[in-house]
């Protein structure tokens, strides 16, 4: 069981690759999950169909260009955005990680008829 302050030990397979980690949360715990993708949209089509039970953070990090960063607004608003193009619902298991991330920055856009 990991301690406090206990970080995953990762390094990417590339020289110069970006990977994201997703911390999901279980019932008895945090579990770490690495995915190995670069793309935006392949890590948030994993978040929509269920490929994590309950996000509470995405980091991205690459460490040939010694960089990490908290991208979990930029996750969040972009499956909020998704979601209000499509008309639908954020699904359940996300909705704690949108409106934690997206709070006061979701604009809305309404139709003018004229």
């Amino acid at each position: 069981m990991p301690r406090t302050g206990w970080s995953p030990s990762m390094v990417p397979y590339g020289a110069d690759e970006t990977v994201c980690l997703i911390i999901d949360r279980f019932s008895p715990g945090t579990v770490y999950r690495e995915i190995e993708r670069t793309d935006l949209e392949a890590i948030i089509s994993d978040l929509l169909i269920g490929q994590f039970n309950d996000p509470v953070r995405v980091v991205a990090f690459n460490t040939l260009k010694h960089w990490a960063a908290d991208v979990s607004a930029d996750v969040a608003v972009e499956i909020q955005s998704l979601c209000d193009i499509q008309g639908e619902p954020v699904p359940d298991h996300l909705s704690d990680f949108v409106r934690s991330y997206s709070g006061s920055n979701r604009q809305l856009t309404f139709r003018l008829a004229w």
